[in-house]
């Protein structure tokens, strides 16, 4: 008779059923000990079908021997073995997350076919710190037990809620302690995709067939696609041949080093492979916190739980995913940079990479800084980069274009502070001038045309944001959108690096932009639930200040002192378009009165339309008295933005 949940499975109660396999199926069970203690376990038994079949119980048996004496963080530990009514069973840690090929499908379906570059890396790297872990097993006595997994894939590779990677599935794993220790002549066991060469041709295997395999996983992971794909045969003859395109010349925008460690990894001959997966894991680690110094291993976690949210509701449950990595993962799935030259890594470059020494090895970028796309490495000669901006300042910001200068000035310079139009005045340009600035080799160049400085900027952007330099990111977005107004991904960027900020009232604002321009991209919805998020941050607007301009009473007058209110409350909404409509209400019914043309002119500022924003504040200066509170503000800004013109 079949089992059912909360069935008595010799000292396990059945919880839910959890799925099959080729030879055995799983199930969530609960142990119950003495005192009301319980521990949560999987429980994984061989079909009644299979129970006589030598081979497969053989298989299962090793299985249990081998993965019952390992114990590794990265590895999903076994408790016991046994038999109940005849049937075999292993009762092991239960993960609790999901298996990789699920978590990449699920990925894929919702707008992720490649997994975040840093992602990818660690979870290969602590795969690989498993694996060496089991390959360097010894017995009691000291012998090397020569484990080797030989199955490999993401089917056998768990992604925990909490951000842990286990490997599971030793059932093929090749021991000293097995019985058949050695492989016969020509026989290959495992799945062929993941095959590698030796394994493939059934030759004797060792701990770097799985280094291999990992390879195999990280590549797919960075490229959502196998190297190889076809019939069994034809898979495992151009594998064994090395006949396949590197990572890179799959996804262009991959760092040529990261491209280099794959590649070595999956090198046909095994002198050039990595000796083993340490090293393998070494190699990864020292990429992934040079390209990604600020990665949190929760990132993991928090994919998991996103990508399964719907799943965990169904189940009850909900696990926290911060905001901020909401937005991250909304830039990730606008896509990766443009592609760069497709070409494999040269042997030179793959044996720097393996040859350098550790903790001294460098990133091959100009001036030795930190990984950027490997397409920015190849830029002409760099441009002075603009110095950071601090947080909840809005500073003036010169960007140099194609050609000549053009500004943000106007943009960027004004905000509402307690409810009341205040204008920041500008550091001295020539001060700001003669700063120690940093070079970098992705500003736009001068004579990058209105698309590619576009591109590079949108490149920049996401490299500032990866590194937490949300400040910088907001300038390189603004530059992208004043190239191409309205691009869905620098919008995005844009109001997630605001956020960080805490200009939340502009990050509003850019939400709001993407939503009305691009209401059928696929993002719209996510766009849509941060655009609300962070609205909710935007604390509501105080009655008008008395530093506005008092206005003499009449019903005119009043009139456009309520039209200034009312612009007044939607800027400090981020809502500029309405903003706009009372600030012109206000200038046509009352023309002479200078806050009407001071409000009209953030609004256009606020649009990005400068050059009518500064023909409103030429306005406002032209009627406002010389004591007004925002005459000197207004002045100092329009002189800087008159001088980034010429």
């Amino acid at each position: 008779m079949a089992l059912q949940p909360g069935d008595r499975f010799g000292r396990y109660e059945l919880v839910s059923w959890l799925g099959r396999g080729g030879m055995a199926e799983t199930w969530r069970a609960r142990w119950r000990g003495d005192a009301g203690v319980t521990k949560s376990v999987l429980i994984k038994r061989v079909l009644p079908e299979f129970d006589s079949d030598e081979a497969l119980v053989s298989m299962f048996i090793n299985e249990a021997r081998i993965s019952a004496s390992l114990s590794h963080g990265n590895i999903a530990q076994v408790f016991d073995f046994g038999r109940v009514e005849g049937q075999y069973y292993l009762a092991m840690e239960l993960v609790d997350g999901q298996p990789l090929h699920r978590v990449m499908k699920r990925a894929a379906t919702t707008g992720l076919p490649r997994l975040p570059i840093p992602l990818a890396t660690y979870i290969a790297l602590e795969m690989c710190r498993g694996l060496h872990y089991a390959h360097t097993r010894t017995d009691d006595k000291g012998a090397p037990l020569s484990i080797v997994h030989r199955d490999i894939s993401p089917d056998n590779v768990l992604i925990s809620y909490e951000g842990q990677v286990k490997i599971v599935d030793f059932g093929i794993a090749k021991a000293r302690m097995a019985r058949n220790f050695k492989t016969e002549p020509g026989v290959v066991k495992g799945k062929y995709l993941f095959f590698s060469p030796e394994q493939a041709r059934g030759q004797e295997v060792d701990a770097r067939t799985d280094v291999w395999a990992t390879g195999l996983v990280l590549y797919e992971m960075l490229c959502g696609q196998p190297p190889v794909t076809g019939g069994q045969a034809s898979v495992m003859m151009r594998l064994a041949n090395g006949e396949f395109p590197s990572p890179r010349q799959v996804r262009g925008e991959l760092p040529v080093e990261l491209d280099a460690l794959v590649m070595r990894a999956l090198s046909v001959d095994l002198k050039k492979r990595y000796e083993s997966a340490n090293a393998f894991a070494d190699a990864l680690a020292g990429f992934l916190y040079s390209f990604a110094p600020r990665f949190s291993t929760m990132n993991v976690a928090y994919l998991v739980r996103e990508l399964f949210r719907a799943d965990m509701a169904a189940e009850g449950r909900e696990l926290a995913v911060p905001q901020a990595f909401i937005d991250e993962l909304a830039m990730w799935r606008a896509g990766g940079a443009p592609e760069a030259p497709k070409r494999a890594p040269t042997q030179e470059e793959i044996a720097r990479v393996s040859t350098e020494p550790r903790g001294v090895r460098k990133l091959q970028t100009p001036a030795g800084r930190k990984l950027l796309p490997p397409s920015t490495a190849r830029l002409p000669a760099p441009v002075v980069e603009q110095p950071e901006v601090e947080p909840h300042t809005a500073k003036a910001l010169t960007l140099r274009g194609s050609g000549g200068k053009w500004a943000a000035v106007l943009a960027s310079a004004l905000v509402l502070t307690g409810g009341a139009v205040v204008l920041h005045g500008g550091e001295d340009p020539v001060a700001e001038k003669e700063k120690q600035v940093e070079l970098s080799p992705v500003t736009p160049i001068l004579s990058a045309t209105p698309e590619s400085r576009h591109e590079s900027d949108l490149r920049q952007a996401r490299a500032h944001f990866d590194k937490g330099l949300f400040a910088k990111a907001v300038a390189s977005t603004e530059s992208c959108l004043a190239a191409r107004p309205d691009h869905p991904d620098c919008l995005m960027i844009s109001g997630a690096s605001l956020a960080r900020l805490e200009r939340f009232e502009e990050a509003v604002q850019k939400y709001q932009r993407f939503i009305e321009k691009h209401p059928d991209h696929p993002h719209v919805s996510t766009v849509r639930t941060m655009r609300d998020e962070y609205a909710r941050k935007v604390p509501p607007p105080p009655p008008p200040p008395a530093s506005v301009s008092p206005l003499p009473t009449s019903p005119d007058v009043e009139h456009a002192q309520r039209l200034v209110g009312a612009a007044q409350d939607f800027i400090k909404a981020g809502r500029y378009k309405e903003a706009l409509q009372f600030a012109m209400q206000c200038t046509a019914a009352s023309p002479q009165v200078p806050d009407c043309h001071l409000l009209m002119g953030i609004a256009y500022a606020r649009l990005s339309e400068l050059d009518k924003g500064a023909q409103s504040y030429r306005r406002f200066l032209e009627l406002a008295p010389k004591d007004h509170a925002f005459r000197k503000g207004v002045a100092a800004q329009l002189e800087a933005y008159d001088a980034s013109r010429r």
